[in-house]
């Protein structure tokens, strides 16, 4: 099939799952977030922790990658990664961030705008320690962002440490480890009809959180 300029154009959905109200929703968005989430969850969205994570480096210059949300409280939303990695490094100049939630199965999305900080290094090793062997030996070899020859590098170095550790605690790198963005900003997007969608904001101000309705 040839892909044609025409057929990119005439791409759209016309959403009619639900709406969403100033009085549906509840006055915290962690709480509102836990719902929408438990709502995920129950319809078996593929990775419902699926989100994009953006950042910018010191001149602003904006990047975006998929990362996983691997935890939520009322200080914000947690995720693990390579210190030294791109994001990683943007993070350290720039400790500003925004994440996007997409479920198009229940036709929400949800945007979050906050500082984002390191986790203490006890979660982090709790965290490191409940993952996979496998994910564990991948954190310590591969020098994320950074360009290498080729596969076999990695792949032989995984055999190497799967040796190495046989049997054995592995201590958790210091170049990983978690970051939690503590949110200002979060929005909540329900599709509508005719691209009259429905946004909720919550806005931070003086620990209060302010609700607002912005147009589509």
């Amino acid at each position: 099939m040839e892909l044609t300029k025409e057929m990119i154009q005439n791409l759209r959905q016309d959403y009619k799952a639900a709406e969403l109200s100033e009085k549906d929703v509840v006055k915290n968005p962690i709480d509102q977030f836990e719902k929408w989430f438990a709502d995920a969850m129950k319809v078996q969205i593929f990775e419902p922790n699926v989100m994009t994570l953006a950042t910018a480096d010191k001149s602003g210059r904006p990047n975006a990658r998929i990362v996983l949300l691997k935890g939520f409280d009322k200080e914000g939303f947690s995720f693990y990664t390579n210190y030294l990695s791109q994001k990683g490094k943007e993070i350290k100049k720039n400790p500003l961030a925004c994440l996007v939630f997409f479920w198009g199965e229940l036709e929400r999305q949800i945007r979050i705008e906050g500082k984002i900080e390191k986790l203490d290094k006890e979660t982090s090793e709790q965290y490191f320690h409940s993952r996979p062997v496998g994910s564990q030996i991948g954190a310590i070899v591969s020098p994320q962002s950074q360009v290498i020859s080729d596969r076999a590098v990695l792949e032989n170095k995984v055999e190497e440490l799967t040796k190495q550790y046989e049997g054995k605690t592995i201590p958790k790198p210091a170049h990983w480890g978690g970051y939690i963005v503590k949110p200002t900003i979060i929005e909540f997007w329900q599709g509508r009809s005719n691209r009259l969608h429905d946004r909720i904001k919550y806005t931070l101000i003086n620990g209060n959180w302010k609700i607002e309705r912005l147009a589509p």
